[in-house]
Order: structure tokens, then C-alpha cells, then sequence
């Protein structure tokens, strides 16, 4: 879940909402048809649950005094519950969300902040060969450039919605990966916090992708993706490097398409497996394969002649040809609104057009006082 015409930190929350609480998702597949689900266990009462958990944390190796502390007193969070069952069913056009979210205020924050940490993106850069325009843009839409990162402790989080039949493996998974990361003293307990779907720090990472992606960049001993810049962002350029980010590719970019569309729908069908953006979007084909299915530049051009292979995204009567750093941003968030907000952000803030300036405030007109 990187504005909206509301308060910063609304529009954070906001983000986390569609943005972060779909992460843990976006990264398991979701197969296009599936049997009848059985139906759900019956869970033990929670003290006895917790109990099983101490166990069983205690059998992968978590010492017994973060086991102790991590998991002292903890209850269900009935709020969490709610939260979880009851998100509002996202009615927005991709367009609409865009145009909320990618307001002349974010980039001109973006641009802002590329270049305050020019120094320390460049050498990210060099290490994970991702541009600071696309790791600034990932941390403004996660954590609105690091103002927004969680309140919620996360251990309490994590066992309400693992005690819940819903989707309980999962989340006892990420259970004792926040156990892990606490026996490994990356960070003190009372710093682990999140969102409310248990995503932790300014990159919004949940327990196992920090686990698989989080770096220590600054090389202080800590992976800190709550506080540390340099490990905000060389954990974002790591995990975009590891899911197949190529470095000097574009995202896409937005084409025109045929006037009549059948041989094309044959050629190139939807796609089967995958999450739900995935099935989406055409199988992939190369770019002269578009050429001669009749695929055209936005402004009637020929497609670029590079040996390159991209899928078919349409949506609100606009159509994308997007290539693999398109799908690395849905690996981080499966979810189109998400993906196209990230690569609409990084062009503009990489972009060198100028912005309007921000509206002057008319001086307040002072009362005048009435004789008596």
C-alpha cells in the first residue's frame, strides 16, 4: 500500500489500507480456480494456542527470554479483527486513484528528497543498479516519505490475526518470523511497530520479506527499517534487485491499440496463474510481435526495435505494454493501482518539468474595532 485530498497522515493510512495490507498477499500466487475450501479448524482457547506458539518457537531455536517477553500478556485485538474483515471494497478507477494520488504536492516532495539524499541513493544505486527516482517513489507511497510507518505494536497484531481461522498459517508464519527478528536484535520490541496487517517500517515490509530482503546498509549491525535511511533504502533497492529488477529499463509505457482487437486477444491471450493483476495481463510477447499485431506508440509511432518482451495492461480505456520492472513493482504489491502509481511517481519525480507553484495564503484582513 507511496496526495489524496485529505491530511497527510490520512492519506498514509489510506495507503496502507490498499497498499501494505495487500503485500503479504501480493507474493503468493493465486491460481485462476481452486476446489471448495474445507472448511476451518476449530482453534483451542487462545491461552492454550499461545502456549502451543511458545512451543513451537522455542523448537526453531527462539531464546526463551525473547519468547518471554515478546509474547507476555498478549491478547486478541478485537479491532484488528474488525479491520480485517471489513475494508472498504476499492471502487476507485485506476484513473481516479491516480489522480489522488499522484498530486503535484507528492512530487515535488519526491523531487525534494532525491535530492536530499542524493549521496546515499547514488550508492544504492551502485550496489542493487536501482534509480533513486524508483526507491524514492516506493517510500513515498509506503510510509509517505518516512512520516507514516505504523503505531501498532506488532507481536499483539501478528498472534490476533494468526489465533484467526481466516487465513491462520500465514500468519502464525509470520509470527515467528517477527520472533526471529527479535532474537537476532535488530530491533528492541518496544520499536516494533506497524500497520495494522502487521507490515513494519518505512518500507512496509512484513516479517518474512524483511527477513528475505532487509539490509543492513549503514553497517551499524542492525537491519533498521524504522529509523536507518541508508537500510530504508538499500532494503527497497534489495528487494527490488532480488525479484529481477533491470537495471536502465523502463516500466512501460502506454500504446495504441488496433481498431479491431480479435487477432491480437488470439495471439496474446490473459494470462492463467498468478495473482489476481497478473491474470490481468497478456502473455508476454516480444516488442516486434506487438509491432505486427498492429500495436502502436501512444502517439502513433512504431514501437521501439529492442529485443525486449512485454504484456498487454488495459484499463479504463487506456492500454499499457509493460515490461519486467512493471512486474517487479507488483511483486512487491500485487495490485495495479499500486504498480502504476509507482512507475507514474518515478517518471515524475526523474522528470525535469517544472511543477506550479503552491498557491500563496492572502493575509488574514484585520477586524477593525467599533467605536463605542
Amino acid at each position: 500500500m507511496v496526495t489524496m485530498p485529505m491530511s497527510l497522515r490520512g492519506a498514509a493510512l489510506a495507503a496502507l489500507l490498499l497498499c501494505s495490507s495487500a503485500a503479504l498477499v501480493a507474493q503468493a500466487p493465486v491460481p485462476a480456480s481452486s476446489a471448495p475450501a474445507a472448511a476451518a479448524p476449530v482453534l483451542p482457547p487462545f491461552p492454550e494456542w499461545l502456549q502451543a506458539v511458545r512451543e513451537e518457537a522455542l523448537a526453531r531455536g527462539v531464546t526463551p527470554a525473547t519468547i518471554e517477553s515478546a509474547l507476555r500478556d498478549i491478547t486478541p485485538v478485537e479491532q484488528i479483527l474488525s479491520r480485517d474483515r471489513s475494508q472498504a471494497e476499492f471502487k476507485e478507477t485506476l484513473t481516479e486513484y491516480l489522480e489522488r494520488r499522484i498530486g503535484v504536492p507528492t512530487i515535488r516532495l519526491g523531487r525534494t528528497q532525491r535530492d536530499t539524499h542524493a549521496t546515499l541513493l547514488a550508492k544504492v544505486q551502485d550496489a542493487y543498479k536501482v534509480p533513486p527516482h524508483v526507491l524514492v517513489a516506493i517510500w513515498g507511497l509506503e510510509s509517505n516519505f518516512g512520516r507514516f510507518s505504523g503505531v501498532r505494536p506488532i507481536m499483539p497484531t501478528l498472534a490476533t490475526l494468526a489465533y484467526d481461522n481466516r487465513r491462520s498459517a500465514m500468519f502464525r508464519g509470520q509470527l515467528f518470523d517477527a520472533l526471529a527478528i527479535l532474537d537476532a536484535g535488530h530491533i528492541d520490541l518496544p520499536r516494533l511497530k506497524g500497520s495494522w496487517a502487521g507490515a513494519m517500517g518505512q518500507p512496509q515490509f512484513m516479517p518474512s520479506s524483511y527477513r528475505k530482503y532487509a539490509v543492513d546498509f549503514d553497517g551499524d549491525g542492525r537491519r533498521d527499517i524504522w529509523a536507518s535511511q541508508a537500510d530504508v533504502f538499500g532494503s527497497i533497492g534489495n528487494y527490488l534487485a532480488t525479484n529481477g529488477w533491470v537495471a536502465g529499463q523502463a516500466w512501460g509505457r502506454a500504446v495504441k491499440l488496433p481498431a479491431s482487437t480479435t487477432a491480437l486477444e488470439a495471439a496474446a491471450p490473459l494470462r492463467t496463474d498468478g495473482c489476481r493483476a497478473a491474470r490481468e495481463m497478456t502473455e508476454r510477447r516480444s516488442l516486434s510481435e506487438w509491432q505486427t499485431l498492429g500495436v502502436r506508440a501512444a502517439d502513433g509511432a512504431d514501437l521501439p526495435k529492442a529485443d525486449m518482451v512485454a504484456s498487454l495492461f488495459r484499463s479504463d480505456g487506456a492500454s499499457y505494454l509493460v515490461y519486467q520492472n512493471y512486474e517487479v513493482f507488483l511483486s512487491y504489491n500485487c495490485a495495479h493501482a499500486y504498480a502504476m502509481a509507482v512507475a507514474r511517481l518515478s517518471d515524475r519525480i526523474a522528470d525535469t518539468d517544472p511543477l506550479p507553484e503552491p498557491a500563496k495564503k492572502k493575509p488574514a484582513k484585520k477586524k477593525s474595532k467599533k467605536r463605542k
